[in-house]
């Protein structure tokens, strides 16, 4: 991946020592292979011993919150997700991590034969892949995922190194110019509201050569306010790139925005979400990572402002706009303005602002961003 990032996330970790923090490395295939081959071996190498033979556990490396601490940037302006060598295990001889302990086998296989066969794999592809062959142990897509977790955390390779690309739904607008080794470049101001479709293969997206005039980075949380922002031509009204994930945001989305951010790094990367717990938690994913890949949050963390919709911006919303938050809003936490949300027990979304015409978000980000009004 990024040679730089990983220079610098290794000189921070001399001021974290006493921590201990682990990490996935990016690996070449080669290198996966053997240690999947290492991880077979020492569970043979257990299973068969003439001493104590015995099912061997898994130890991962542990993605629980006791596990989990925030890098506060001492030699970077970019705080981050991370782990430390605290261990839990999946064992075949407890029942509630029976299924698991295969599960985590069943995914080393089919990225061992992925990798021998030089291909990559999407994770719904993984998915029906595994459906189609160990049903019994796989109905969801979300067990399948927490498999792959697994797998990173017991070899301690990036999901990428397994050979498994990011789904991406990203997209970009705006004021950036774009192009692949060997292809035309890419004008993303010219894409229209539909934008520019951002690759899941993150090895493309991080040979990407990228030019920009841009003064402004715009992450909107919306695919519907991103459409609305590009066709209104919001980076000509103040020189910008545009940037969503269409909601949660996926490694690809993650990772190119980081590699924007590398690029310019003068330039302030500003997020517009709802006013409501699930906008703040797809700020805090692109900010710091997520505790699930805590082992890879270096790779995507960005320095990201909160421009808006916040708890000052609220007069500017019709109270008959303003909807009740939900039961589960309420156990999320996000200083002032969580509590701001939880004392008022309403959440606002963005298109809220649409009452006082279409134009008019465009004007309202132009005025916040000119007057510095993000934190």
């Amino acid at each position: 991946m990024e040679n730089g990032g990983d220079e610098e996330f290794e000189r921070t970790l001399t001021f974290f020592s006493d921590q201990q923090l682990c990490y996935a490395d990016v690996l070449p295939p080669s290198q996966v292979i053997a240690r999947i081959e290492v991880a077979v071996v020492n569970f043979l190498r257990t299973l068969t011993s003439p001493a104590t033979p015995a099912l061997p556990h898994l130890p991962l490396i542990s993605r629980q919150m006791s596990n989990s601490h925030l890098n506060q940037g001492l030699l970077t302006d970019v705080p981050w997700i991370f782990l430390s060598y605290s261990y839990s295990t999946r064992s075949f001889m407890r029942a509630n991590s029976a299924k698991s302990f295969i599960r985590v086998w069943k995914v080393m296989e089919m990225c061992f034969n992925i990798l021998r066969h030089e291909k990559q794999v999407t994770q719904r592809e993984l998915y029906y892949m595994l459906i189609c062959t160990t049903s019994g142990y796989f109905s969801s897509q979300l067990q399948v995922n927490k498999a792959i977790q697994d797998v990173v955390a017991l070899l301690r390779c990036s999901r990428h190194s397994l050979g498994i690309i990011a789904s991406s739904r990203g997209l970009l607008a705006g004021r950036v110019v774009l192009q692949e080794p060997n292809k035309a470049a890419v004008d993303c101001a010219a894409c229209g509201p539909s934008g520019y479709p951002i690759t899941g293969d993150l090895s493309i997206l991080q040979n990407l050569v990228l030019q920009t005039d841009a003064r402004y980075i715009i992450l909107v949380e919306k695919h519907a306010v991103f459409q609305r922002l590009a066709e209104d031509g919001l980076f000509n009204q103040i020189p910008s790139i545009l940037i969503t994930a269409k909601g949660y945001p996926d490694i690809a989305t993650r990772y190119l925005l980081h590699r924007l951010s590398q690029s310019f790094p003068k330039l302030p990367i500003l997020a517009v979400v709802d006013w409501n717990p699930a906008g703040l938690a797809i700020l805090s994913t692109f900010k710091y990572g997520s505790i699930e890949m805590g082992l890879e949050a270096f790779r995507y963390a960005c320095n990201v402002k909160w421009l808006g919709i916040r708890g000052d911006d609220l007069n500017l919303i019709p109270e008959e706009s303003l909807t009740p938050l939900k039961p589960k809003d309420l156990q999320e936490s996000y200083r002032e303005e969580l509590m701001l949300m939880t004392h008022r027990g309403q959440r606002a979304e963005i298109e809220s602002l649409y009452h006082h015409g279409y134009d008019f978000l465009g004007k309202y980000l132009v005025k916040k961003i000119l007057q510095v009004d993000y934190i």
